[in-house]
């Protein structure tokens, strides 16, 4: 008798490959929709954390940006990341929370992004500073949780 893959488990092994490519950059493509259902397409730095088999994308904009705007008004998210030679990527699809923007150099927003910045870039020569800069510059973070990934992989 011929044993059948379990396409479930098949389709496991395809989703974690494709979210490992997540997991090993730092640099994507934020999609978001205008007012006039149009794409806004945003270059973002970014950190993705698993949490259990699927996890969330964090990034950090100031309150002021179009991306920001679209997304009070329309939470639906794309997140493309590609491989350094452009053959392989992954789309991630997920409905956007926004934090608060940052108030306090200590309140949970800054804290939040304290943690993207480690996970990104290591640590910073001044976090005192790096505090109030976010509360300053009216940073908050965008969590795009994974719902739905699909992509190509090699």
């Amino acid at each position: 008798m011929t044993e059948h893959p379990d396409p479930h488990q098949q389709h496991d092994v395809e989703r974690d490959h494709l979210l490992s490519l997540v997991a090993e950059r730092h640099l994507g493509v934020l999609v978001t929709h205008k007012r006039d259902g149009r794409a806004q397409l945003s270059n973002v730095a970014y950190c993705y954390a698993r949490n259990g088999a699927d996890g969330i994308l964090r990034i950090s904009v100031t309150v002021d940006r179009a991306k920001t705007a679209n997304l009070r008004r329309d939470p639906r998210a794309s997140f493309h990341v590609t491989t350094d030679d452009f053959w392989a990527y992954t789309v991630v699809e997920g409905t956007a929370v926004l934090t608060p923007v940052a108030n306090e150099p200590d309140d949970a927003t800054v804290d939040e992004l304290v943690a993207l910045f480690r996970a990104v870039q290591g640590e910073h020569p001044d976090w005192d500073e790096f505090r109030t800069a976010m509360v300053d510059e009216q940073r908050l973070v965008i969590r795009v949780p994974v719902e739905h990934v699909y992509g190509q992989t090699r």
